[in-house]
């Protein structure tokens, strides 16, 4: 019943304020939980429990919760196509609620951020992400949409990095990112409330004070 009623308050919501869609990028199944390509799952989790949305059904291939941040209705999504088809999921939820990419926010791992840093990038190529090179290929080729990177760092040595990335989290990177998912959550929940543009900024410089203060 509760469900119902917060449905309804939530296309109530929308149809005078446009919703956001947030998509975490990851892969599927137990296998791959907790690995350093599934952190931008781990975001959109995080913030799903922070906001207490449930994420309980299946929509555009994708685990999908909807709900309010303050006053915000926003949607979450963890496409479960597996990384590289990311877009498959991304793509149909963004042109199935007509949104436009101003709207959208996509949470995925960057090896070019020291672990547990995180900055906003307002548009921009794929950088070889294979999950965000789905992402644009589905929009069309449109790059103008925001990302939240999460840093997970380099991988050590001659390590092969797709090894890397499906390897989970040591304890020291674990704390590191534990750390980092309520900043982001706190960051994306100003976003909501006040603006996208200053809010990343100011965020932003911030995540730089962090990395120099980083051991190295």
């Amino acid at each position: 019943m509760l469900n119902r009623v917060t449905r309804r308050c939530f296309y109530t919501a929308a149809t005078t304020t446009r919703p956001w869609l947030f998509v975490g990028l990851g892969n599927p199944g137990e296998k791959f939980k907790g690995t350093r390509h599934n952190v931008g799952f781990e975001m959109i989790d995080a913030l799903a429990e922070s906001q207490g949305i449930p994420m309980e059904t299946v929509h555009c291939k994708a685990i999908f919760g909807q709900g309010f941040v303050g006053e915000a209705p926003v949607l979450l999504a963890k496409p479960q196509t597996y990384m590289n088809l990311s877009g498959e999921s991304a793509g149909p939820l963004a042109a199935y609620y007509k949104l436009p990419l101003s709207r959208v926010i996509v949470f995925h791992d960057d090896m070019t951020l020291p672990c547990g840093v995180l900055r906003f990038q307002d548009k921009g190529g794929h950088g070889c992400h294979n999950g965000l090179k789905s992402v644009i290929h589905n929009f069309r080729g449109n790059r103008e949409f925001t990302r939240l990177r999460i840093g997970i760092g380099r991988p050590p040595g001659r390590m092969d990095p797709k090894a890397f990335l499906l390897q989970k989290f040591n304890a020291m990177a674990r704390d590191q990112i534990d750390a980092a998912l309520p900043e982001g959550v706190a960051a994306l929940k100003s976003i909501l409330a006040k603006d996208l543009t200053e809010t990343a900024r100011c965020f932003n410089k911030e995540q730089k004070y962090k990395h120099l203060s980083l051991p190295t």
